[in-house]
């Protein structure tokens, strides 16, 4: 039960601009006063501002469900999220949403959900469940959806595909916001990507492609996760356009979660010399105004969402209130989700492999071949698209570790069926391999090797936990279970961050140099951003958007 309190320090007041030294008192879930007591804060006295909002995130992508997000995000100042499901719904539908909204009602935390508008993200691929027009329209109904979540298909937007626009048309009839995903697309495209109904993104990857969009009207987002690293591109948009952005991670996962959130975001934006104001707008008070979110921004008859940080550069959090309970003080969370049960769902039907499901027959008598390979970008979601010449041994093309030449994988989860095969540059493997069940946004099983009995190795491990991600090479295995839609674990979310980060080294010592290998490599199956991915079903031009052939 919430008790009635007061807290003195430097009120930052967002709307007009103001910081002084006052006292918010706080009766039940909301601040009844604001008194100010003097026009001149007091630097040995914290700071009271709003809790900070990601404004667009993938919960799944923490490897955590929402009840263990929440634990970990509060430490950071974080009191709410603007949550798309797709992940979990490209596994589960309808179902695994539901299962999201109710495990994050568990905890004093403020989820906000949307309604996934691409599952499948694609036709290209093979999901775990459809949610079609119909099924988004009932989910648009409910008080628990509050936008219709990124739009990715937007060459079905620019050809005004039948069901897409249904489904955008839903949205505006309840009076729901669309978000965006259009990675590059500019000029006369995004103008009618916009004018469709389309109010956010948060794929820009240039200044000069934001500043396209803002032109437009569109609200862009600043997006700093664990693979999609945009901020620096960004961040100096804040000084002319603080009223049109936010802040997101999009994808963060758990060790990086541990570490900080949007207040690593505000405290970079502010060395770089962006106004106090302008970075906190961004953080705290947009995305409330643009998606309509029931959580307060410390005034008077507000909820009591606020946090105290012990200075306007640094924002280290001291202690953070959602709907004036006390969740996390000093580095502590005093979020206990151990007592919560769930139901787990998960959709996992595929057997075990063998090293020769991965080989790639080639009838020449040549002891090379020409092909068409991928190549990851540390830092970004985007892969580049180039060619190079493997090796031929005993018929089957092989990888070239020497050259960071590797073979990628993906592997229908949902059924058995033939193992789409590619090569792949810069994840840097040098011996075994690594696999995922989280796979960007069907959740096949994706898999980096050295060659196929190490292939075979890694991805088997996921098939036993039905779920997970692993590192293996000759001696060693390393298996991170997600046994909650082989996206999440229902572990203690520091445990979690701990295992994370084990696997994630072992990754590493087998030789990738890659920030976030796992990271990257959950994106090497998404069709939806350029240039060249690998579904279950072949090799992906996210240009054209199309399947072609590996040969060059």
């Amino acid at each position: 039960m919430n008790k009635n309190f007061s807290i003195t320090g430097n009120v930052v007041d967002l709307f007009q601009k103001k910081i002084f030294r006052g006292t918010v008192t706080v009766e039940g879930i909301r601040i009844i006063s604001i008194d100010e007591i003097s026009e001149a804060a007091d630097p040995e006295l914290p700071y009271i501002i709003p809790g900070f909002i990601d404004a667009h995130i993938h919960i799944e992508s923490s490897m955590l469900i929402p009840s263990e997000f929440a634990k970990l995000a509060v430490v950071h100042g974080t009191v709410a999220t603007v949550s798309d499901p797709h992940e979990i719904a490209n596994v589960c539908g309808k179902k695994g949403v539901d299962f999201m909204i109710a495990n994050g009602k568990k905890v004093p935390f403020k989820f906000h959900f949307g309604a996934p508008s691409c599952v499948p993200a694609t036709v290209f691929e093979t999901a775990g469940d459809t949610i079609d027009s119909t099924q988004i329209e009932d989910m648009l109904r409910q008080e628990d959806i509050l936008y219709l979540s990124e739009m990715m298909n937007f060459p079905g937007v620019l050809q005004q595909d039948e069901a897409v626009m249904k489904k955008i048309s839903a949205a505006k009839r309840f009076g729901k916001p669309v978000d965006g995903h259009a990675p590059g697309l500019r000029g006369d495209d995004v103008k009618r990507y916009i004018e469709a109904g389309i109010s956010t993104d948060h794929e820009c990857f240039t200044a000069e492609e934001a500043l396209d969009k803002l032109s437009w009207g569109m609200k862009i987002m600043i997006r700093e996760g664990s693979a999609a690293k945009n901020f620096e591109a960004l961040v100096q948009l804040l000084d002319e356009h603080w009223k049109q952005m936010m802040f997101c991670s999009d994808d963060k996962h758990p060790d990086s979660l541990v570490i900080s959130h949007i207040n690593e975001l505000c405290k970079r934006a502010v060395a770089k010399g962006i106004d106090v104001f302008k970075v906190l707008t961004a953080a705290c008070v947009n995305p409330v105004e643009h998606y309509k979110l029931k959580l307060g921004l410390l005034r008077k008859n507000d909820f009591a969402d606020f946090i105290l940080v012990k200075d306007l550069e640094n924002f280290e959090v001291i202690q953070t209130y959602i709907n004036g309970e006390l969740v996390a003080e000093n580095g502590k969370t005093l979020i206990n989700t151990t007592s919560i049960s769930f139901e787990s769902i998960n959709n996992f039907k595929c057997s075990e492999k063998t090293a020769e499901d991965f080989s790639i027959p080639h009838p020449s008598t040549k002891n090379e071949v020409h092909l068409t390979v991928m190549e990851a970008l540390d830092g970004q979601l985007i892969t580049n698209r180039t060619t190079a010449t493997l090796p031929v041994s005993a018929g089957n093309i092989m990888s070239d570790p020497e050259n960071d030449l590797l073979k990628i994988v993906v592997v229908n989860r949902y059924k058995n069926a033939p193992v789409a095969k590619a090569f792949i540059k810069n994840f840097g493997l040098k011996r075994g391999a690594i696999a995922s069940s989280v796979a960007h946004d069907s959740h096949n099983i994706v898999a980096v090797g050295v060659n196929d009995a190490m292939l075979a190795k890694a991805v088997n491990l996921v098939i036993q936990q039905k779920g997970g991600v692993s590192a293996v090479d000759e001696n060693t295995e390393h298996i991170l279970p997600l046994p909650v839609g082989g996206l999440m674990s229902g572990e203690d979310g520091y445990l979690i961050a701990e295992k994370y980060a084990a696997v994630d080294k072992a990754a590493k010592e087998l030789g990738s140099k890659l920030s976030a290998p796992f990271m990257t490599l959950s994106f090497m199956a998404l069709l939806v951003i350029p240039h060249l991915k690998l579904s279950d079903l072949g090799l992906f031009d996210g240009d054209q958007f199309q399947f072609i052939e590996p040969y060059a």
